[in-house]
């Protein structure tokens, strides 16, 4: 009975949401599209940026946040890079394509590894770098200019070695040079972008460097049931001062436009699983910036910040350093990376408190992992230790509940006495209430806080990276897939079917009875195709739940005999 309600409600809460969220689109005031080239006018006052910058970059690069020019391909030579965790193509201004080598497409073998970033126009996906300068002064932009610094077109971090470096050049025709290095960590998805700039011209060159996401996203999949179409797709950014937002692809424009200027802070890509994200240093000042780009059949969205300045005068030098993390959403190298609100990448929730809670879960489930050896046996664990945290709740539930059963013939009296007078009937109730000693809300307390609680497991169990194609025992070899013998659903079925019957039903409408009598066969049809994990969780909860109940049910002087159908 308790697991039904929680069911119940929640499935109120989410068609409530749903009619939510379709009201608020039919009801939202209109926004006014706001063009790349308008926005570019009104931002580039606060940028110190000639407009004459976009000329010097062959139409590559905007001279202000919001701005998007056609860029030419670009035509210098393609360097390919392995390292333990990555397999990447870049040119010096844009890394083309990354393979993640540790996560294949499907868990099975010989499955390819996950292609997060892409040339290719269909899944076009890429991390891009340049430079901006004022007046007519050169500057090297994301599509032309670098140039390998060495005879190599093809590095591999050698056994045994921590660190691979790879170079690139620009060389200007004022006498300013710009090197550019790509350091990779191993172990490590963070990738160091250093730009080294000297002078030996004869007149000070200033310049802003911009580095900027661009995608073509893949069409967005359905189904409730299916956590990759619940995850987040679409733009995220982190500022000291309004901390973490995003905003879905399809909002780029109708929310309006983005011009925030930051100290620090991150901008990003999200998807399921991976994200992809530049990460300035923590001093560097930047402004912010969303634009969308037409190329043929498509739209790409950018992400951008431009900044920080240099100022070189000539004879001196200057540097500015970043890092690149292309890789899957790990709590705990995301963590090693000590960058301020990183960790809301892995969007467990658009609700702060919600993601907040889910962060918590994923900590005590990780230290339990760190135990067990096995995501599928700390999912279990995580919920034995939510149950026994919740067990004194849980007693003064079923206190409350068994003290409501007893006075049912009692409250049947009242009802007889008073007739239609509901004043006079609610007032003796009170006061029969009172005299017993008897809360009429005290079995709703559980429930309202085991609701929060199964919403930050579902979405924090549906967003870890860290439970993608993780096996369990036997014929669970994936616990983000659903059950392939839909054995878990169909245990999940019986053990709700016996609470049900376990449950005393005295006093309760016959229409309510039958309905409760199809709702284990509603749910467990519902969750069939839900992730191993998820199901996994509801067994496990469901058949603690069944035994409290048992031994609550004895405890209070329920006989726990099933009840007749």
């Amino acid at each position: 009975m308790n697991q039904t309600r929680m069911f119940l409600l929640f499935a109120w809460i989410a068609v409530a949401t749903l009619l939510y969220m379709e009201w608020t689109k039919e009801h939202a005031p209109s926004v006014v599209p706001t063009t790349t080239t308008a926005s570019a006018a009104t931002a580039a006052p606060a940028i110190p940026v000639a407009p004459s910058a976009s000329t010097a970059l062959s139409s590559a690069t905007p001279t202000a946040p919001g701005a998007v020019t056609t860029a030419t391909p670009s035509a210098a030579p393609i360097v390919t890079v392995n390292t333990d965790l990555l397999r990447l193509t870049l040119d010096g201004g844009s890394v083309h394509t990354a393979q993640l080598l540790r996560y294949p497409t499907e868990a099975k073998a010989g499955s390819e590894s996950v292609q997060l970033l892409d040339a290719r126009p269909e899944n076009f996906f890429e991390a891009q770098s340049g430079w901006v300068a004022t007046g007519n002064s050169p500057a090297p932009s994301h599509v032309d200019g670098f140039v390998p610094a060495e005879a190599a077109r093809s590095y591999t971090m050698q056994p045994g070695a921590n660190t691979l470096s790879v170079p690139f050049t620009w060389t200007g025709a004022n006498g300013v040079t710009i090197r550019r290095t790509y350091t990779f960590t191993r172990g490590n998805y963070a990738i160091q972008v250093r730009d080294d700039v000297t002078n030996n011209g004869s007149a000070p060159w200033q310049g802003y460097v911009y580095r900027q996401l661009e995608r073509n996203p893949p069409p967005q999949k359905s189904g409730y049931t299916n956590p990759e179409a619940l995850a987040f797709h679409g733009a995220a950014w982190y500022s000291p001062t309004d901390k973490y937002e995003k905003r879905k692809y399809d909002k780029f424009v109708d929310d309006g436009t983005l011009d925030k200027k930051v100290t620090g802070g991150w901008i990003a890509l999200l998807q399921h699983y991976f994200f992809t994200a530049w990460i300035p240093g923590d001093k560097d000042e930047a402004t912010f910036s969303l634009s969308t780009r037409q190329v043929p059949g498509a739209t790409n969205y950018l992400v951008r910040a431009l900044g920080p300045g240099v100022n070189v005068a000539p004879g001196a030098h200057a540097e500015t350093t970043a890092r690149l993390w292309v890789g899957p959403k790990l709590v705990e190298g995301i963590e090693a990376q000590h960058v301020p609100g990183l960790t809301r990448a892995v969007d467990f929730s658009s609700f702060s408190f919600m993601a907040t809670l889910a962060g918590w879960l994923f900590a005590i489930i990780t230290m339990i992992h760190g135990v067990l050896g096995n995501w599928g046996w700390s999912i279990i664990g995580l919920v034995v230790l939510i149950r026994l945290a919740m067990y004194p709740i849980a007693a003064k539930q079923f206190q409350s509940m068994a003290k409501m059963r007893k006075l049912a013939p009692r409250m049947q009296q009242l009802k007889e006495r008073y007739g239609d007078d509901r004043q006079k009937l609610q007032m003796a109730t009170m006061e029969l209430y009172k005299k017993e000693k008897v809360n009429p809300a005290g079995g709703c307390l559980p429930m309202l806080i085991q609701m929060p609680i199964f919403l930050a497991l579902y979405w924090m169990l549906s967003e870890s990276v860290e439970l993608r194609h993780a096996p369990w025992i036997g014929w669970i070899t994936n616990l983000s897939a659903r059950d392939p013998y839909f054995i878990l659903p169909i245990l999940n079925m019986l053990i709700m079917y016996t609470t049900q019957r376990l449950t005393p039903m005295q006093g309760m409408d016959p229409t309510q009875q039958k309905m409760m009598q199809f709702m284990p066969l509603v749910i467990g049809v519902t969750m069939v195709f839900f992730p191993a994990g998820l199901v996994l969780y509801w067994v496990t909860n469901g058949a603690l739940g069944l035994l409290q109940q048992w031994f609550m049910l004895r405890r209070y002087g329920d006989k726990p005999e099933l009840a007749k159908a």
